[in-house]
């Protein structure tokens, strides 16, 4: 008996030992080698502490920025140092390339030119989206294709991609169009039942516009079937947001807290819509193949026609659903959002995007011809694109050693690209780097900034959004209507205070006081 007790007290201190041992290695041995190898190459940054890295000091310097700050004006478009004074103060500390630590992932933070085009430029698998994605974020993306990487990732960009074209993206605009006339009647009425000026609240109207057309374009249903899925996204979005940037607290995850349980309940709820939808197109199976192939359909039959088993094909469709109902509706109402804020405040450039609407349309709804005539207003979606990206950071992960410009990038090493830092830099893009300058974009991208490559508000490399042409044209169709109908200013409510919720946001939405052109 003792013998036995002796053994089994031996082997639960092994197995308590090695538990322990693995953890540190995971929380700080294994981040401490990449950090060593950075640092011998001259990149530097805070220390880290165990555990937390450097997650700690952020909140001290995030609370210690929210005490100074003062209120924000509505002109005010430089908001990267107050929702991320950690960044501003560590880049004037250590440069525009330096590391730091969120729990146990080492980050590396790129604002280099030089190092961005090189990032830019990589075509290999080697470079990926991190890992914590997956992990951190598998309720909003799973393994579709904004979390997926090596010849996952490119088997599904192979069949998503070519839903997005340009040719089928123009069969699209007068959808477009459809889903756009019942948010602007709902407006008219509310304008006349204030007396011909109203005090409307677009950014939540834009946001059902936007997945509608989404909706109708890839899923074939219309907004009022997808709502409950849309909704319920938005809702772990939001939770998933309450932790801001800090991810890599090892094991929190799986820690039953509050919004761990909200986020698995939604989670749960959603996987069983998307896969209510599927079964019902699968039903109805005849009937799609009349109207034609969609976006569904597609994933449906490729997932279908390879030997993966059903549950590997449930979770390919649901995946890749959750992905493009995300970022297909939410990033898009967001940058119109953005764009409607700024055209009120600037009335001349309002005015004259408007008559450029109405001289191209000549009173007619758009088509996509006179779409790609609009010339200013493509001017105003790119400066509004360039100071409200959709993606805030792009973040990558080193899957394998590699070399990138002069460095040597360790397997692991999280590189995180600050987009609106890159899309202010005064040096590239001149004194009025901050101000809402669309004349800039006049003669194109290239000639818009000292370096092209640092305009990039659809991603980079080979991984670059593959919905840009949907977002582009829908970003038109809504604004060029909503111009040819309304004139807008800035509503008295309206407080301007950018919000980081995984997107930038408008905190408390966007009211603009409306009238009838």
């Amino acid at each position: 008996m003792r013998v036995a007790l002796s053994v089994l007290l031996s082997i639960s201190l092994v197995g308590f030992f090695s538990l322990t041992f693995y953890f540190y290695y995971v929380v700080w041995l294994r981040p401490e080698r990449i950090r060593k190898k950075l640092r011998k190459q001259g990149i530097r940054g805070p220390r880290p502490s165990f555990f937390y890295g450097n997650i700690q000091e952020m909140k001290k310097i995030e609370s210690t920025a929210k005490k100074g700050s003062r209120k924000r004006q509505h002109l005010e478009h430089s908001y990267v140092t107050t929702l991320f004074p950690y960044f501003e103060k560590w880049r004037e500390e250590y440069g525009p390339i330096f590391t730091y630590s969120t729990g146990k992932e080492p980050l590396l933070y790129v604002s280099d030119p030089d190092m961005v085009k090189e990032l830019n430029l990589c075509k290999s698998r080697g470079l990926g989206k991190p890992t914590y994605v997956q992990k951190e974020r598998r309720a909003l993306f799973g393994h579709g294709i904004l979390a997926s990487n090596g010849p996952a990732w490119a088997h599904q960009r192979k069949v998503i991609a070519p839903e997005f074209f340009m040719d089928k993206v123009k069969g699209m605009v007068d959808l477009m169009v459809e889903c756009t006339i019942p948010m602007l009647k709902s407006w008219e009425h509310r304008i006349e039942t204030q007396g011909g000026i109203g005090d409307v609240r677009v950014d939540e109207d834009l946001i059902s516009f936007s997945a509608d057309v989404i909706s109708r374009a890839c899923f074939g249903s219309s907004y009022s079937n997808g709502k409950e899925i849309f909704s319920r996204l938005r809702a772990i979005q939001h939770e998933m947001a309450k932790a801001g940037i800090l991810i890599g607290l090892p094991g929190l995850r799986y820690l039953p807290t509050k919004k761990n349980r909200v986020v698995w309940m939604l989670d749960r709820e959603v996987q069983s819509l998307i896969l209510k939808v599927i079964k019902g197109r699968q039903e109805e199976s005849m009937a799609t193949s009349q109207k034609g192939k969609d976006l569904l359909q597609t994933l449906i039959e490729n997932a279908h026609s390879r030997s993966i088993g059903l549950n590997a094909a449930n979770s390919f469709i649901v995946d890749n659903c959750k992905s493009i109902y995300f970022a297909g509706h939410e990033t898009t109402a967001i940058s119109a959002t953005w764009g409607l804020m700024l055209l009120a405040s600037n009335p001349d450039w309002q005015a004259r995007a408007r008559a450029e609407v109405l001289e191209v349309c000549g009173g007619q709804l758009p088509d996509a011809d006179m779409l790609r005539r609009m010339k200013i207003l493509t001017m105003v979606i790119q400066e509004t694109l360039r100071l409200y990206p959709p993606s805030t950071f792009i973040p990558r992960e080193a899957l394998q050693d590699m070399k990138l410009g002069k460095f040597q990038i360790p397997k692991g090493t999280n590189v995180w690209i600050p987009v609106p830092t890159l899309h202010r830099d005064p040096e590239i893009w001149g004194p009025d780097a901050h101000e809402f300058n669309p004349g800039r974009f006049s003669d194109g991208i290239i000639v818009a900034c000292k370096l092209p490559h640092m305009y990039i508000p659809f991603g980079i490399g080979a991984r670059m959004c593959p919905g840009q042409n949907l977002a582009m044209a829908e970003l038109k169709v809504v604004l060029s209507l909503i111009l040819s109908r309304f004139s807008f200013s800035l509503s008295p409510s309206y407080c301007h205070s950018p919000a980081f919720r995984m997107v930038i946001e408008p905190e408390f939405g966007l009211n603009l006081l409306m009238r009838r052109v």
